[in-house]
């Protein structure tokens, strides 16, 4: 260590020795390799780093009075996009660098570390890669280190500790490992250290205890364990830190959430008078909650959820009557620990601002204590996954403020009250699971604003009232499954427009299924099977556009099957078992897929595809339609020939159509055969976009750029225009690629295209584009990997929105290999494909390097080998296209299940921790079962988004883990090496759809019993 110091001093010697000599036109050669180093600024700043002015009156650009050398360099929020050059280390002069705000890529030039002079450089928000030089730390005079959003990794240089001088060092969101230097003691002049979001483990240094000035420590969001050091709570300077941060005596905001401390909860926490937020989820906290934390009269918010806290014993809650001395306390939560004993009645002392309360998945039993009717503000009341019993309290209808109602997986029993109807701000109410009885009560019209309704697995009977169906807001779901209710389905249930999933299964319901249902025009899950439902199935549910479950099974349902129902392109699963149907099974559409519907125990059926193994259906039928045929052939030979005459007036007028048209196409190497579109040209798409404008760019991919536009020609709606660069290798055969794959394509998960440019643009060179539908969401991968804290908060996906993209994607998939002719094969699946429309719903995108399999060649299910190289992006390629095998069908499974994984884990397959023999794969493999909930993207666990509780749909004993370990086996078994091992995607969606029905709250047995489906 110390002989390395030593040779960095040297080095640092001679580079200030060779500074003596640098000059103004050193400064001048600087910048200019500095600007040739930006490949893309949008805001054309760098247009006045020209020689008609001086250097030092170049935008962004700040010089001494008296040296005339650059003194700043201030090119923030400018959307650069480019590496920096090493030249900068020649600016010997510079105090002041800020860069943040752009898209900057590449490492910290090494030659950083001249910059003697350097007081402030903030890199913030760009996409820079490499560690932290340990160069910098020459700079002596550095004040304030800014370097958060970021892809930095490896460690805090140990020699951090020589910069003295240093206020600020910023590095959150990156990806930097290792511990945090002992060496961070010496900066005795630090205030502010911000390392939260990266992943820094081991324990916090006892010299942390020296930094006597640090106002702010953020160290959330780590694999930080062992127990905090004592020489912590003796940094009396620390103030304030948000979410992140630490501060005794002047504490107001202490978090350390999302690592792995351990030990007991400080009892010393109850000094910090000033305390105002407690924040310590999701670490290894065990032992008894401290009793004393009511002393923290200013205490606004507690959160001690998911630790090991308690022993499931009766005094585990002792510290709830302490906290009536918190007058200003809104948030407790205290779920997902070991806590028992009963909730104390004290409880209804807390304050009256009380908004959320949660202390769901505990062992806490006996009734629902009284004392919680004295928080009129409540918003959130999750009391889920506990032992209580007795009855739901009628108090719970005064909550006018409550939006969410957590009472699942209890021991409660008694009436569903009436008075849950005056609530008219209730968005979620989940009773399921508990021992609930009597009828379901009309009063819940009221709740308008109702998106889920879950009464399932109770005991309750009656008819189901109309009165629900009146609800205009349930979207989500309504689940009634598991109950004796009897009567018929109401027809009003066809008000529900704008349902996502309707479970009435395993009741006593009667009578025949309303026609109204077709009304439902946003089902994607119908599940009415174990009832009594007689009659025909209805003609019109085929108008159910949008369905991809559909469960009948286990009825009285008689007729024959209608032959519609398979030409549903969205089904995924139709199970129409142990009914009275009879007829002939059509073989069309969904029918022609044995994994995709079940007929079994309807023993009048007959015919259907050989899978099925059906009966031949008899031939009487035949016969006699032969012999009605046979009467009428006199007159059929007339019509035959009027017919044949038809035809061939017909298809001349198409080929003097096709002349006509000719002008309107593209050259016949264009390989565009798609229906008539609307004809561009580039000056159309130049006034589309403000001629192609910064405010219009959108981003950039592999062959060219994408931007934001409205053409009056498309009804001024809002479309995306992706300008293909034709100077890139590739960019024509994409362009081609694309329009072959895409020109008969109609499916809702993928991004329609809706026209395309091929012309020359003003200079006369070719120009391309290709024009589709704007998605107002972007794409899939700026949501499950966000670039800062801010978009982390509003844009996180959860568990229910993350299964249902899945489930798109494989739809998609499922329709382009199975339902296209010729099959298509997308050979390019990533989440950065994957865009998302305003409701969420996936699309996949970019088929430019599609490749198209005939019909003919399935049964190898593969295509020529690529000879242009390996085809998709690092990390999604299966291994046998990197060893020069073919394309195929199973080569875009792989890539599915890589994205699966990463869609719920959070970590991109290019994770600096995958190398080798090690990749995201075996990351999975290696950890689930048991510590699935250890690898499993944390930002799911975040309240202000979706809440453990929601994401934990408990049926009996069964837990979130057994969600997760299926939907990352699904994954794993896509992502096989071996392509025999991998599953059929069908089987994919199927598996799925479960999952997603198991969430929502039908028994686990079923999904257990579809599993066996893909092993």
């Amino acid at each position: 260590m110390k002989l390395f110091n030593v040779l960095l001093l040297l080095v640092f010697l001679c580079s200030t020795q060779t500074a003596a000599s640098y000059t103004q036109e050193t400064d001048k050669l600087a910048l200019i390799e500095i600007k040739n180093q930006i490949s893309i600024h949008p805001y054309r700043i760098m247009s006045s780093w020209n020689d008609s002015t001086s250097h030092c009156e170049w935008q962004g650009v700040s010089c001494s009075r008296q040296h005339r050398r650059v003194t700043m360099l201030n090119l923030s929020g400018q959307g650069f996009s480019g590496s920096i050059s090493p030249q900068i280390g020649n600016l010997t002069f510079l105090r002041f660098i800020s860069l943040q705000d752009n898209k900057l890529y590449g490492e910290i030039p090494q030659e950083i570390g001249r910059l003697f002079r350097l007081r402030y450089l903030n890199l913030t928000n760009n996409k820079m890669t490499g560690e932290i030089p340990a160069n910098l730390t020459f700079c002596s005079e550095l004040r304030v280190i800014e370097l958060g959003s970021n892809k930095f990794s490896g460690t805090i240089p140990r020699q951090i500790g020589l910069l003295t001088n240093l206020e600020r060092l910023i590095l959150p969101r990156n990806k930097i490992t290792g511990q945090i230097p002992r060496s961070i003691g010496n900066l005795s002049a630090l205030k502010q250290f911000f390392i939260g979001d990266n992943n820094f483990e081991g324990r916090i240094p006892d010299e942390i205890g020296k930094l006597r000035s640090l106002t702010f420590l953020g160290i959330a969001i780590n694999k930080l364990s062992g127990i905090l050091p004592p020489s912590l709570f003796n940094i009396s300077s620390l103030t304030t830190t948000r979410r992140y941060g630490l501060t005794l005596p002047n504490l107001r905001q202490f978090g350390i959430g999302i690592n792995k401390f351990n030990g007991t909860i400080p009892a010393s926490f109850a000094n910090a008078s000033q305390l105002q937020l407690l924040d310590l989820p999701l670490n290894d906290f065990e032992g008894k909650v401290p009793t004393n934390l009511g002393n923290l009269q200013k205490l606004q918010w507690l959160n001690l959820e998911f630790n090991h806290l308690g022993s499931n014993s009766s005094g585990d809650l002792d510290f709830i009557p302490s906290l009536r001395n918190c007058s200003n306390l809104y948030r407790l939560f205290f779920d997902g620990n070991n806590l028992g004993g009963q909730l104390p009645n004290a409880v209804g002392n807390l304050s009256n601002q009380l908004m959320r309360l949660g202390i769901g998945r505990n062992q806490i039993s006996g009734p629902i204590p009284d004392g919680i009717a004295n928080f009129p503000n409540l918003i959130l009341l999750g009391l889920e996954g506990n032992l209580f019993s007795g009855p739901i309290p009628d108090y719970m209808g005064k909550f006018q403020n409550l939006r969410a109602i957590y009472l699942w997986g209890n021991q409660l029993s008694g009436h569903v009250p009436s008075s849950l109807g005056n609530l008219t701000s209730l968005y979620n109410l989940y009773l399921q699971n508990n021992r609930l009885e009597g009828r379901i009560p009309s009063s819940l019209e009221n709740c308008q604003n109702l998106e889920v309704l879950d009464l399932s697995n109770n005991n309750l009977e009656g008819t189901i009232p109309q009165e629900i169906f009146n609800i205009s807001g349930i979207s989500m779901s309504l689940n009634l499954f598991h109950n004796s209710l009897t009567g018929p389905l109401p027809v009003e249930v066809g008000k529900l427009k704008h349902i996502n999933g309707i479970d009435i299964s395993n009741n006593k319901l009667s009578g025949e299924l309303p026609g109204s249902l077709v009304d439902c025009s946003s089902l994607e899950y119908l599940n009415l099977q174990g009832n009594f439902f007689e009659g025909s199935i209805p003609l019109n549910l085929a108008s159910l556009r949008g369905i991809q479950f559909l469960d009948l099974s286990r009825n009285n349902l008689t007729g024959e099957i209608p032959d519609d129902l398979g030409k549903l392109q969205s089904l995924q699963y139709m199970n129409l078992s142990f009914n009275n149907l009879e007829g002939q099974v059509p073989t069309v559409g969904a029918f022609r897929n044995v994994n995709t519907i079940s007929v079994s125990g309807n023993s009048k059926l007959c015919g259907g595809i050989p899978e099925l193994q059906l009966p031949a259906c008899p031939l009487q039928r035949k016969n006699k339609v032969k012999s009605v045929a046979l009467k009428v052939t006199p007159p059929l030979s007339t019509v035959l020939l009027i017919f044949i005459i038809l035809t061939i007036l017909y298809v001349l007028h198409r080929k003097k159509d096709a002349r006509k048209d000719s002008s309107e196409m593209p050259s016949p190497s264009t390989p565009l055969r798609m229906k008539k579109l609307v004809r561009l040209s580039y000056s159309d798409l130049l006034q589309a976009t403000a001629e192609f404008s910064s405010e219009n760019f959108i981003g950039s991919g592999s062959f060219g750029s994408v931007y934001r536009g409205s053409l009056e020609q498309l009804g001024n709606k809002t479309i995306a225009i992706k300008v293909l660069d034709l100077e890139k290798n590739g960019a024509s055969k994409s362009f081609k690629s694309e329009c072959e794959a895409l020109r008969s394509v109609r499916h809702r998960n993928i991004l329609p295209l809706l026209t395309y440019c091929s012309s020359i643009d003003f200079r006369g060179r070719e120009f391309k584009a290709l024009v589709y539908e704007f998605m107002e969401n972007g794409n899939l991968d700026s949501w499950l990997h966000p670039e800062s804290f801010e978009m982390t908060r509003s844009r996180t996906l959860s568990l229910l929105q993350r299964l249902k993209i899945a489930i798109d994607v494989a739809s998609a998939l499922q329709y382009i290999h199975n339902h296209c002719d010729p099959t298509i094969l997308h050979c390019d699946l990533k989440s950065s494909n994957i865009l998302l429309d305003s409701d969420l719903t996936a699309h996949v995108s970019d088929f430019g390097l599609a490749r198209l399999l005939p019909k003919s060649s399935q049964n190898s299910s593969q295509i020529q080998s690529s000879s242009i190289g390996i085809k998709g992006s690092i990390g999604y390629i299966p291994p046998e296209y990197g060893m020069g095998g073919k394309v195929s069908i199973q080569g875009d499974v792989y890539s599915y299940g890589i994205l699966l994984l990463e869609m719920f884990t959070g970590k991109r397959p290019t994770h600096y921790m995958f190398r080798d023999s090690f990749d995201l794969h075996n990351y999975v493999k290696t950890s689930i079962p048991e510590q699935v909930l250890k690898i499993v993207d944390q930002c799911l666990a975040n309240e202000e988004h979706i809440h453990i509780k929601e994401m934990e749909d408990e049926i009996g004993t069964d837990r979130l883990e057994n969600l997760l370990v299926s939907i990352l086996r699904v994954g794993l078994r896509c992502s096989e090496r071996s392509t025999r091992n991998r599953i059929p995607i069908t089987c994919v969606t199927k598996e799925l759809h479960l999952i997603r029905e198991a969430f929502l709250g039908v028994r686990i047995n079923r999904i257990n019993s579809i599993k066996s489906l893909t092993q």
